[in-house]
């Protein structure tokens, strides 16, 4: 992939890199740019192994995706609502507070879970493909969905 094709699939799929990176970092902007950023360095890095087989988008939320879990994995997830929001940040939700309870709720869930929830009902994606994002098998996402609507189930009191 030549420098000019990388920053045409970059330009077409930068909103939807950074509001999939805006879900899991439950509304903290300034960690979901921080997320970007490095997500697309690595991936301008690794772009030469790039093969046009699959969506660009599949294989940029693969590594977005991998580097928000490595960015987690030194982040303890909260157990409850009030715990979430005594570690909020005035950055860590959306202008109109208008998702502030679901990116609450989403903050205390394991980062795996958040991120099958993210990319299935946020992102869209089916579960074939979500396997492959998250390098997980179709059985684990389908359990991480069904775990992860059970606990936000619950927070949430739907």
């Amino acid at each position: 992939m030549t420098r000019n094709e990388f920053i045409a699939h970059v330009e077409r799929e930068q909103e939807a890199l950074r509001g999939f990176l805006l879900a899991l970092c439950c509304g903290n902007k300034n960690e979901a740019d921080d997320l970007a950023q490095d997500s697309l360095v690595k991936a301008y890095l690794s772009s030469a192994g790039y093969q046009e087989k699959g969506r660009f988008r599949s294989w940029l939320f693969k590594i977005a995706h991998n580097t928000f879990l490595n960015h987690r994995a030194s982040i303890r997830t909260t157990e409850t609502l009030d715990e979430a929001r005594t570690l909020i940040s005035p950055h860590a939700t959306d202008d109109s507070f208008e998702h502030q309870d679901l990116y609450l709720a989403l903050r205390t869930l394991p980062p795996k879970e958040r991120s099958a929830i993210t990319l299935y009902y946020l992102n869209g994606y089916d579960i074939k493909e979500i396997a492959a994002i998250t390098d997980t098998s179709e059985d684990a996402v389908k359990k991480q969905l069904s775990r992860g609507r059970d606990k936000l189930k619950a927070r949430l009191k739907l």
